[in-house]
């Protein structure tokens, strides 16, 4: 495969072709209308080749094979995240680490294709929808098991969709996306290997949401009848992993807490290669927790891990040492995460009587001019040369700059400008006293913004906002804290002001956001409702209503361009109302050992999507 020049030329050819091209998706009738590119070119200009993976039968056994070069067997590779997981479970997996983890666990129904974004069979081996474009009966693979060798059916698919998401267990984000007119899709068992599900109305990103885990029933069943509150702790990290019973292609062998993750290979996966030899080709994972993105580069550098994720500060010296190095580097465009800066506006109380927020900050958080200042005193291109070096872009979109339904206008954005920032502040009655800004009611204003420990892009991120802030006379304290305690702050405990955090979008499909924006969601960060709630003080925020609103009417439009239109009206609400500021999107970009073989990076899989079919090749 060719690798990619890092020239300024380069890099802005391919972030604009990322944005204009519609991609050539759907070759297959899914119930709904999708853009059909005309050049017939792929998502990237630089994937030269993706092997295919294709259905086969083989003693009555169903197998996906896969025809990519032959491999051999053996060997491991090492990677490294920044923070421990907090469970097992993925239903219970809100942060990113937890979710990479299960993902390597438990399959689902269909995937997407990392090449040109098909909605492909998994578990499934086929799938049907009827003419009322509601009806989906989807045929399971015959011979699947789980890790424990008990038969993997139809019963377990509709035990997880039918008790489990349906039921409310977990953190509910993907029953919020399976909510149609605030009614739940009809699943019914029709034999052992055959589910049919029946939508209310037709419904445009339902059968994207069929990738969700499918979990084992014979062993949830008795954790269900106990409760959510257990369902909660289940599967947590202290779980022995030889208790884990999963369908994925890695199993969980060992996990020491702040230390490593090892992953051993499956014995009982579907995959297989062309020779008919049981995929996956590696013998373990293994994940490195390392404390920070300096320590991440350290053990790259020493070899002690073999993929890291460059940052554009560090882009020039590693495109030296890879010609002499052992490595190779691949730009895969823009990351589909979106940073941005999140103020609490909670004004309610929780059942003890106390306000998530204390009441003066409400009044500021609450005041859309406050928002606006704020959003118009950050030096975005600031923040773009000095911690990327230049190679992200600046982001006012709620949608990623690669999203298929990204809105050009919003994403044009502005530039930093003091002078209309103060005028805003002005208008709600802010004022200046010794260069320090006041409320209308005499109070400093002075709040307290949070990041995750560690991640030394958002640390700086946060130094520099503090720095801008300080330029409109607020004081801002900057902390950066454990990332499982910001996530706990923020969507449990609700206690923070402000914050610097990062969402993972699909570009495919706005409706992966719905948990986002509608307001009982269960990533609504910026007005978090919990179980703690005095709930006849869950006040519905004007914007909030109409997010809800354009969220249900996206979802049951089938005509693409209608979709975008309406989704185009979210991001404009979003960038008027600036309850989430959005900040930058840096490009992605790792280098990789170059003994590891069967690496065909694409901007929807990433650089290893599919970490079953990669071997290791010393010659």
């Amino acid at each position: 495969m060719n690798k990619k020049t890092y020239n300024c030329l380069t890099i802005l050819s391919f972030l604009f072709l990322i944005l204009i091209l519609a991609f050539a998706l759907f070759k297959k009738d899914y119930g709904f209308d999708e853009p059909q590119k005309q050049d017939g070119t792929t998502l990237l200009s630089f994937v030269k080749f993706v092997p295919e993976i294709k259905n086969e039968t083989i003693n009555n056994k169903d197998f996906l094979k896969a025809y990519f070069p032959k491999g051999k067997f053996g060997s491991s590779l090492t990677t490294s995240i920044l923070g421990d997981p907090k469970t097992f479970n993925p239903y219970n997996a809100s942060d990113a680490t937890s979710a990479e983890l299960c993902d390597l666990m438990y399959d689902g129904l269909v995937s997407t294709d990392p090449k040109d974004g098909q909605i492909k069979p998994k578990l499934a081996k086929s799938f049907e929808i009827d003419k009322s474009k509601k009806v989906y009966t989807f045929h399971l693979r015959k011979g699947l098991t789980w890790s424990d060798g008990k038969p993997l059916t139809a019963k377990d698919v509709y035990f997880t969709y039918n008790t489990v998401i349906f039921g409310g267990f977990g953190d509910g984000s993907t029953k919020d996306a399976m909510t149609i007119n605030k009614q739940l899709p009809k699943v019914e068992l029709i034999d052992n290997y055959t589910v049919k599900f029946t939508t209310p109305a037709p419904f445009a990103p339902f059968l994207r949401t069929l990738s969700s885990a499918i979990l084992p029933e014979h062993i949830f069943k008795n954790v269900i009848k106990k409760g959510n509150s257990y369902f909660l702790t289940f599967q947590g990290i202290d779980t022995n992993p030889k208790t884990l019973v999963t369908s994925g292609p890695f199993r969980l062998k060992e996990y020491i807490p702040s230390q490593r993750i090892i992953f051993e290979k499956s014995q009982s996966y579907y995959l297989i290669t062309q020779e008919n030899e049981m995929l996956p080709y590696l013998s373990k994972l293994v994940f490195q927790i390392v404390g920070d993105m300096n320590n991440q580069t350290l053990k790259f550098e020493s070899g002690e891990t073999d993929i890291l994720s460059i940052s554009g500060g560090l882009l020039d010296r590693y495109k030296e040492l890879e010609k002499t190095g052992n490595f190779d580097i691949y730009n895969l465009g823009p990351t589909s995460n979106t940073t941005f800066l999140v103020f609490n506006l909670n004004n309610r109380k929780n059942k003890q009587g106390k306000y998530y927020v204390n009441p003066i900050k409400q009044r500021w958080f609450q005041d859309r001019n406050f928002r606006t200042a704020i959003d118009y005193a950050i030096d975005r291109d600031d923040l773009v040369l000095n911690i990327f070096s230049g190679l992200a872009s600046p982001l006012f979109s709620a949608e990623a700059p690669n999203s298929l339904f990204v809105n050009e206008k919003v994403a044009r954005g502005h530039k930093k400008n003091l002078t209309y920032a103060k005028s805003l502040l002005a208008l709600s009655g802010f004022y200046y006293k010794n260069n320090q800004l006041y409320d209308k009611f005499n109070n400093p204003v002075e709040f307290e913004l949070l990041t995750n420990a560690g991640n030394t892009q958002r640390e700086a991120t946060g130094v520099s906002i503090k720095q801008d802030l300080e330029n409109l006379g607020i004081k801002v304290n900057f902390k950066a804290i454990e990332f499982n305690s910001l996530i706990s702050r923020t969507l449990n405990s609700v206690d923070f002001d402000c914050v610097i955090i990062a969402l993972t979008s699909n570009v495919l499909e706005p409706h992966s956001g719905n948990n986002v924006w509608k307001h009982d969601g269960a990533l609504h960060i910026f007005n978090q409702r919990t179980n703690n709630d005095l709930k006849e003080s869950d006040k519905i925020l004007p914007f909030e209503k109409e997010l809800d609103e354009i969220f249900e009417k996206g979802a049951l439009e089938l005509d693409f361009q209608k979709r975008k239109e309406i989704y185009n009206k979210y991001q404009e609400l979003i960038a008027k109302e600036n309850p989430m500021i959005y900040l930058y999107s840096p490009l992605n970009i790792y280098a990789i050992r170059k003994k590891f073989k069967n690496i065909y990076p694409t901007a929807l899989g990433g650089l290893i999507y599919d970490k079953a079919l990669i071997y290791v090749d010393e010659n």
